[in-house]
């Protein structure tokens, strides 16, 4: 089924003509819903190949990476969530970073296990993946923190966090990273008043038990972790408790990474296992694992 994101790319080289005039309406991280005319293509394009190949009959493993190899090569474009003005639910399928690409692929794979689906579908389910309570009421309801992400959809029955009885161990960390990186966030520069509330949310993560695999153990555990789990690399900056996310698949038994690499620039499969991928990181110390239910 590879040769499917070979007909989403050719799509995209198709409508990169229609992206003058697109531009002269928005700039190109201020995206709307699905009335911009590509992410309807795209995503017209998704629905059709998940009819025509019955992605309904596949498992939920399955499905998950073959809408993800969906998207490879799609471009890498950080911070596109970040629009003017009130908080809304952004649409991006044609420029993805990591988060969105594993949302949008949880997502997408989660209601193509139904023969029909529609837009509303997959606009309602995104909101209720990316946000707290699936409700949107100012910025700080979007999950912005990895590991609360995992923690809210785990209540909501999305995803099971199965790093501990995979072999992790406690993750002790104190996490404080947007409330003391204001100025890297304009939402919180505009309106300090949203602070408070992102610090109840840094004291909420601190109150729990969160547990992670130290880097040089995920070798040891690849066989523990499967296709289509969801993989948040943890970080050793200061105050941040993940830095990247992508996709479990294995290549020739080993544990790879699908992901919006920001160094490739573009949604790829790692061309070194996961393991190796932390060992040469000097930032990056272990891994969480998520998987959708």
């Amino acid at each position: 089924m590879r040769l499917f994101s070979l007909q989403i790319l050719i799509l995209l080289f198709a409508l990169v003509s229609c992206k003058g005039k697109d531009d002269q309406q928005k700039e190109s991280n201020k995206m709307v819903q699905l009335t911009d005319t590509i992410d309807q293509a795209i995503f017209n394009s998704i629905r059709k190949i998940a009819q025509e190949n019955s992605f309904s009959n596949l498992e939920s493993a399955d499905r998950i990476l073959e809408v993800g190899k969906l998207f490879l090569l799609t471009p890498y474009v950080g911070g596109t969530l970040e629009a003017d003005g009130d908080e809304k639910l952004v649409v991006n399928l044609r420029e993805l970073d990591c988060t969105t690409y594993l949302e949008n692929v949880v997502v997408l794979s989660s209601i193509s296990k139904q023969d029909h689906f529609s837009e509303n579908d997959f606009l309602n389910k995104l909101k209720e993946l990316r946000y707290r309570k699936g409700e949107i009421k100012d910025y700080t309801s979007r999950l912005h923190y990895f590991s609360d992400w995992i923690y809210e959809n785990e209540q909501k029955g999305i995803v099971k966090n199965v790093t501990s009885e995979i072999g992790g161990v406690k993750y002790m960390k104190e996490i404080n990273f947007m409330s003391k990186h204001v100025d890297s966030y304009p939402a919180l520069k505009a309106d300090s008043s949203l602070i408070v509330s992102i610090q109840d949310t840094e004291n909420a993560i601190n109150g729990r038990d969160l547990f992670y695999i130290p880097e040089d153990n995920v070798q040891n555990v690849e066989n523990k972790i499967y296709n289509g789990d969801l993989i948040a690399i943890t970080t050793k900056i200061k105050g941040l408790d993940i830095s990247h996310v992508g996709i479990a698949i294995h290549v020739n038994e080993r544990l790879h990474l699908m992901h919006a690499s920001s160094l490739a620039k573009e949604v790829v499969i790692s061309d070194i296992p996961l393991a190796d991928i932390l060992k040469e990181s000097k930032l990056q110390s272990g891994i969480m694992v998520a998987r959708v239910q």
